[in-house]
Order: C-alpha cells, then structure tokens, then sequence
C-alpha cells in the first residue's frame, strides 16, 4: 500500500512570473514536456481539473475530480471519468444545505455507481458540500460505513477554527474520517485563512505570529489519516497524495502590494498586487512533508 504524490493541476494556474515551474512548458502541445518536469520533481502523477480529454503527449498517471448535486447525476458522471480511464475521482457532494434523508440518496447513488463502473471514488471534505463540518460528516460514516473519503482538512481547520478548544478533543472525533482517508488534497490553511505558507519542513510556518503553529498541526492530522489509510486499506490499494494550492483568483492564496519601477512611464500605479509565496515552490516542501508523514505514520495517533 504505497504513497503516491501527485499535483493537481490548478495548482500551476497563474503562478507568479518568478516561478520555479517554467511558464513555457503550461503553453498547448507542452504536455508532455510538463510531465517530464514534473516527474524530475518527484510528482508521480496529476489530477486533472477539468473534464476534458487526457491531452497528447502526457505521461503520467492521471485521476480526476467532478462535483454531483442531484443522485440522478451520478451514473454518467462515473461512466464519463471511467472512460477516460482515470485511476479514480474526488467528489465535491451537495450544497451543505441537504437533509440526512437527501444526503443518504446522494451517497447511495454515487457508491452504487463506483462499483457499477469499477471507478474508485473519494468524496472530499470541503465547505458548500455535505461534508463542511465535521460532526455531520463523523454521522454520515454510522450510516454509511463503506464511505472513503478525500480528506482535505484545511477546510476543518479554518473553516471550523479547530484550535478553538481542545486540540486532541478533535483528534479523536475524526478518527472515523481518518479511518476512511482514501486520497488526500494537500493544503496547509492557518486558524484565519485557508491556505497558509510555510518556509521549510524544519522551521514554524513563513510570518506566523500567532498562538497556533499551524505546521505541526498539519503535521499532525496528515499523519494521522495516512495511519488511518495503512490500518484500513485493503491488498493493492494506493494513497494518492496532490498538493492544491489554489490562485489569488480564488481568494485562496493571499496578495500583497509590490512597488512597481517607474509607474509613471509604464502608466501604471505604484504598485501591483502579488501573490505572497509560489505555489509552485510550496507544492515541493509538501511532496517532501508528506512523504515524512507517512513514515511517521507507522507509528500511533
């Protein structure tokens, strides 16, 4: 049962003009020349974002991500990801606003078609979806035993301000999610933002000034679902792990003011806003940080 680190793709979507992953190779026709890097990087396959074909050229494993809202949505969204020959999906489920009654309907339908089409499939914990909190999603496991999960807690950790009590209270009640830790999306969030930067795997996270070390924290958590993975994971099964850090775009990675040269004679004001870190360069500390985790795994949490 081998770790496998992947990148999802939109972690390359606008990334800073100095970044270490070349914006040459991200042009139409470059894929394989994109694989080639990322493969020299250490990455052993990627998650594909969009639901287009797999383009020419690439070399890697690839898996994939799809949201479904309705039961009715599930058997061709399954048959579509099959068909591309994904090694398997990530879901994003629901609107958060279902009843237990809609949720159990969503969940039978995605289950029944996964084993229809013979297509692992991993429903991420995530905000706006039936699994934004974690009470809800621990319930959800008592009715639905069987359920994996793709556990990207940066959603917990902010957005139900996990250090807001007791820490190893909150350990303990995800036991269930880690128990059924399938796949996992690599985000680092702070107690007050969602995605926050770190400098290496040695020293506390890059501007942390407060109470919370939210790297040990990661460090933590992700350990624990990888030991969960390696408890519970059937003969042949792999953990795919796929850093995704998300653009400015998206309100995820932060932007700050940088002084402009000459703003006058470009037109321009005297400053432009910029992403804080690479997220490039910040997707190879955690290749390296979840690899650790996953040898510390062998031992108890």
């Amino acid at each position: 049962m081998p770790l496998r680190v992947f990148l999802n793709l939109d972690n390359l979507v606008d990334l800073r003009p100095d970044s270490l992953f070349p914006a040459s190779l991200l042009a139409t026709g470059q894929t394989a020349a994109r694989d080639a890097r990322l493969a020299a990087d250490g990455f052993e396959g990627v998650q594909i974002t969009n639901n287009d074909a797999v383009p020419a050229g690439s070399t890697l494993a690839h898996c994939g991500l799809d949201r479904i809202n309705t039961p009715a949505e599930a058997d061709s969204i399954f048959a579509q990801h099959a068909a591309r020959r994904d090694r398997c999906i990530t879901l994003h489920v629901g609107w958060g606003m279902e009843d237990d009654s809609e949720i159990d309907a969503l969940l039978r339908a995605i289950l029944d078609a996964a084993q229809r089409h013979r297509l692992p499939a991993f429903i991420e914990t995530h905000r706006a979806t039936i699994t934004q909190d974690m009470w809800r999603t621990v319930q959800l496991t008592r009715r639905f035993p069987e359920v994996r999960f793709n556990i990207d807690l940066s959603h917990y950790y902010c957005g139900q301000e996990m250090v807001y009590g007791d820490w190893a209270q909150r350990l303990a009640f995800l036991q269930p999610i880690f128990d059924r830790t399938g796949f996992m999306h690599g985000r680092i969030a702070a107690p007050g933002w969602m995605q926050a930067p770190i400098d290496d795997l040695v020293t506390k996270p890059r501007g942390a000034s407060g109470l919370a070390d939210y790297l040990t924290h990661f460090r933590e958590l992700w350990t624990c679902a990888m030991r969960g993975f390696q408890r519970n994971a059937k003969p042949g099964e792999e953990l795919i792990f796929a850093p995704e850090l998300l653009a400015g775009t998206y309100y995820y990675a932060r932007k700050f003011p940088v002084a402009v040269q000459n703003p006058m004679t470009a037109g321009q004001l005297p400053f432009t806003l910029t992403e804080e870190t690479d997220r490039y360069e910040q997707a190879l500390l955690y290749r390296d940080l979840a690899r650790q985790c996953w040898q510390a795994a062998a031992g108890s949490c």
